[in-house]
């Protein structure tokens, strides 16, 4: 006798399985070619000295990466459409991506990046975390969504003029094209440095995160319904704003920003769910691997002279998918 899976886990195990071929993919894919034996060699610890480089210094942390900071994203994006119960929700909406792009851009435009390469990601965690204290502040003790979005476009807002101030008045060109470089987004040249800077906070902001899904179910039944079901309205705020902080922090800090992929990975899974907020986390944060995991592949295998940076293809890829997405709908989230 045959036993029916539910289909959320069915959508799981599709996922999962389409992230880690993607990753594989990824680890695969570049001008040098390996064969099936060259891996075996290099994974048993042998190989060319070259090969193995190639394979686990270089490609190895970018496919890790793209995993990780893609799981954060989409898992971020899947949360906030929850919690705010909008539809165009997506981490940038808070201003942490651009407070962590701002701490990224004061360490290159006062040169505090050619000091050690860790230096860059550090100030842009650092970034996005002191980009809570205004949000706080601005949102006060109102328990309306609508005040958190206002007090993160006010934040992200503060945060992009801080940006394009940089950008106005970089001491020469070199430094605002280097600017410009690391605000479109990239894998490109990582290092399991970064791995270990990235890993514990979108480790601790996803749990955070995850551990709060059975309260965001709550809060479609509204406020009023939420705290009669024992839901602290204050305390889970800013559970969320910490998760989101540390961990898209992490994430923007050692790929730069990246859009579009917490906005359209949870649009895109939501009709394959019951549309519960919570049974969209776990989906949303696999989807997020595989789309950005794909991206990377796609944007080392278009042919250019110049590696197209992995920002402007999830915007160009993002766009139309959203739109189409959203004329195929055709009715209220």
């Amino acid at each position: 006798m045959t036993i029916a899976f539910p289909r959320r886990s069915l959508l799981i195990a599709a996922l999962a399985c389409t992230a880690l071929l993607l990753g594989i993919g990824s680890l695969l894919t570049g001008p040098t070619r390996f064969g099936t034996g060259e891996i075996a060699h290099i994974l048993a610890g042998g190989g060319d000295p070259v090969l193995r480089a190639v394979l686990l210094e270089l490609r190895l942390p970018r496919a890790l990466l793209g995993l990780m900071v893609g799981g954060m994203l989409g898992l971020g994006g899947a949360v906030l459409q929850g919690y705010l119960r909008n539809p165009l929700a997506e981490p940038s909406v808070l201003g942490t991506s651009n407070a962590a792009a701002l701490g990224a851009v004061i360490a290159l435009y006062f040169g505090l990046a050619q000091a050690h390469p860790l230096v860059l990601p550090l100030l842009a965690i650092a970034g996005a975390l002191l980009g809570l204290a205004p949000l706080l502040l601005l949102a006060g003790r109102a328990e309306s969504p609508l005040s958190l979005i206002l007090a993160g476009i006010a934040v992200g807002t503060l945060a992009g003029a801080g940006i394009s101030l940089a950008l106005n008045l970089a001491p020469n060109p070199f430094a605002a094209m280097e600017i410009m470089s690391w605000l479109m987004g990239s894998l490109e040249d990582r290092s399991f440095d970064h791995i270990w800077l990235a890993l514990p906070c979108i480790a601790a902001g996803g749990a955070l995160l995850l551990w709060n899904a059975r309260s965001l179910d709550a809060l479609t039944l509204g406020e009023d319904a939420a705290q009669t079901l024992g839901v602290d309205l204050r305390r889970l705020r800013l559970r969320l704003l910490i998760g989101i902080a540390i961990g898209i922090g992490g994430a923007v800090a050692v790929t730069g920003a990246v859009g579009f992929v917490g906005l359209i990975v949870p649009h895109l899974l939501r009709p394959l769910t019951d549309r519960a907020p919570s049974a969209l986390l776990l989906p949303s944060a696999l989807g997020g691997a595989a789309l950005l995991s794909a991206a990377d592949i796609a944007v080392r295998l278009i042919p250019t002279e110049i590696e197209l940076r992995l920002g402007v293809l999830t915007a160009l890829l993002g766009v139309p998918v959203f739109l189409y997405h959203l004329a195929r709908e055709r009715r209220l989230w």
